[in-house]
């Protein structure tokens, strides 16, 4: 059975994981015939979100913690992560992954992308191993990458800039649609980058998913 590792940034979409884009990917690994584990960073949130004024929170939380929510507690510090263990890897969005994951929600194409995560995706991209990302996440392999890589974040104009600027290639889309890139083997697709329904994240995560399994 093909194993993809899946890493999330938290539990929520204001300062984690996006958790319908998290959870539908899960779903949609299943329902193609693999099987996930699911990681993340045991590092402190950068701030807690409450997500239902949007505001600020005077707390602390860890990304390793919060994440467990969405994995029912079956999940491993990133530290562990071993790219010969896995056929493929996927990144959620969420703000988590411009926060958590990374510093692009402050620094833009100037941010810095957290040591785990970066060797987790050196190490995929060396063995040449798929990688998908959802809605946000792929600037992270902008930055990673750059060399004209091509990717999506779907059609917001700032955030495609960025992309641009970090050396990727964006290329814009809409609804559930993917962006692949065959010398990295990257699949990527905008999800809540735009106005989307549920419905519409399933779709996206399946075709995203759907495709991993075909390029290992």
């Amino acid at each position: 059975m093909k194993k993809i590792a899946v890493v999330l940034s938290g539990n929520g979409v204001y300062d984690g994981s996006e958790i319908h884009e998290a959870v539908l990917s899960l779903y949609a690994i299943q329902k193609a015939g693999a099987e996930y584990s699911i990681f993340a960073p045991d590092i402190p949130q950068h701030h807690v979100v409450n997500h239902l004024t949007g505001e600020e929170m005077k707390e602390k939380r860890n990304v390793l913690v919060e994440s467990a929510r969405i994995a029912r507690g079956k999940i491993s510090p990133l530290s562990k992560f071993n790219a010969d263990d896995f056929d493929a890897l996927l990144l959620p969005g969420g703000f988590g992954a411009a926060k958590n994951l990374s510093t692009f929600a402050f620094d833009g194409a100037d941010c810095d992308i957290h040591e785990e995560v970066a060797n987790s995706i050196n190490g995929m991209i060396e063995r040449n191993k798929p990688i998908g990302a959802l809605c946000i996440s792929p600037v992270i392999l902008a930055k990673l990458v750059g060399k004209q890589i091509e990717l999506t974040i779907g059609s917001d104009k700032g955030t495609a800039e960025a992309v641009t600027a970090m050396g990727a290639s964006h290329q814009q889309t809409d609804h559930g649609e993917i962006v692949v890139d065959k010398k990295y083997k990257v699949v990527t697709t905008p999800c809540y980058m735009l106005d989307a329904s549920i419905a519409q994240i399933g779709t996206g995560a399946e075709n995203v998913v759907n495709k991993l399994v075909e390029l290992i």
